[in-house]
């Protein structure tokens, strides 16, 4: 039922869909199901190409006898950490890196982009995300050795000069601006073979239609990404004047 574990027949319902092509979304709707809780599932189990029914049935079965029992009826609830239900953000932790997966990231540099985004400081250490993670210090190095080539995270010296990991705002602009810069060298690279094929032939005019395209693309996309950096920057601003202003005397 929507909501509950997935049987074996819609892991196979699954698996049938994946072979046919189909979207996560058409698969989800023929199994009355959230569309993330298909793409939750194939990502956690091999992928669109190696998923398997009945290996991710056992790995779900075999997983379900590693979890812990259930705390008797009435005993005390783990503490909350700003109030916050620990399982739901576990499971909401995972949903999101399996929406980063399903983007284009590798497992690892997924969990360790989640991880940042859901620390109030924006930024951790290598040895705190290994132990964050459960994973060893050169998994950490290697996922975020290919964060920084994206511009997805940035690194800090703190005042015990240890490397910290940073997410912020600014960081999208500049993975914004980067994706702009590699979509302006695709258009210089198809225009160069406009020149060698010769204007009037149809492959220089496919090239060319490449490049209009890519042009505009990325022409919109940078100058999106100058009014919500300006927008963002903006909005920050006016918060910290309102915590810093004193309230007006009405004497």
């Amino acid at each position: 039922m929507p909501g509950g574990r997935l049987s074996q027949q819609e892991r196979q319902q699954i698996a049938l869909g994946l072979a046919d092509s189909l979207p996560y979304a058409e698969i989800a709707r023929r199994l009355a199901r959230p569309t993330s809780t298909v793409t939750r599932e194939v990502m956690r189990n091999g992928g669109p190409t190696g998923y398997r029914a009945d290996l991710a049935q056992h790995a779900t079965e075999h997983r379900a006898h590693r979890r812990k029992p259930a705390p008797p009826r009435g005993a005390e609830a783990a503490p909350r950490q700003h109030g916050r239900d620990a399982q739901a953000v576990a499971d909401y932790e995972q949903a999101f890196t399996t929406v980063l997966m399903a983007s284009g990231l590798n497992k690892m540099g997924a969990r360790v982009l989640t991880s940042l985004f859901l620390t109030d400081s924006g930024s951790l250490t290598a040895s705190e995300l290994a132990q964050r993670l459960q994973v060893s210090p050169a998994s950490i190095s290697k996922a975020i050795t290919f964060l920084e080539s994206q511009s997805l995270v940035r690194r800090e010296r703190d005042e015990r000069r240890r490397d910290r990991y940073v997410i912020d705002d600014e960081l999208f602009y500049q993975a914004t601006i980067a994706s702009a810069r590699a979509n302006d060298h695709l258009v210089a690279t198809a225009r160069q073979g406009v020149a060698l094929l010769g204007a009037h032939t149809p492959a220089a005019a496919r090239l060319e239609n490449i490049a209009r395209f890519l042009d505009f693309i990325s022409e919109s996309i940078t100058r999106a990404a100058e009014q919500a950096r300006a927008v963002l920057h903006t909005r920050s601003q006016a918060a910290t004047s309102g915590i810093a202003q004193p309230a007006p005397d009405r004497s």
